[in-house]
């Protein structure tokens, strides 16, 4: 492969997996069957939280199949933390390395 096709291919690679990410297809399911119509994604903690306000988890966020009452108690979590690790390091977070890093 001629250095023009390698790099033709690299940039059409950084460009793919750069709109994959702003789309938000690294993104988990909406959660679905509960009491809340309006699901809202907080892209700090990479969860979603109720947005309904006549919704009974309103406010909450929703992560790994559980409810938590506020952002202080899903931070606090133990799978929430660690969850949180592998999100951070992830496409967008600002840390270097990887592609361009």
């Amino acid at each position: 492969m001629n250095k023009t096709k390698k790099m033709m291919t690299g940039v059409l690679t950084a460009a793919l997996v750069t709109s994959l990410a702003a789309c938000g297809q690294n993104r988990p399911p909406e959660p679905t069957g509960y009491d809340c119509d309006d699901w809202d994604w907080d892209k700090e903690t990479g969860t979603y939280y109720c947005d309904d306000s006549h919704s009974s988890y309103h406010g909450s966020y929703y992560h790994g199949g559980s409810f938590y009452s506020n952002k202080k108690a899903l931070k606090s979590s133990s799978i929430y933390q660690s969850y949180s690790k592998q999100y951070k390091s992830g496409i967008g977070s600002g840390t270097k390395g990887g592609f361009g890093g």
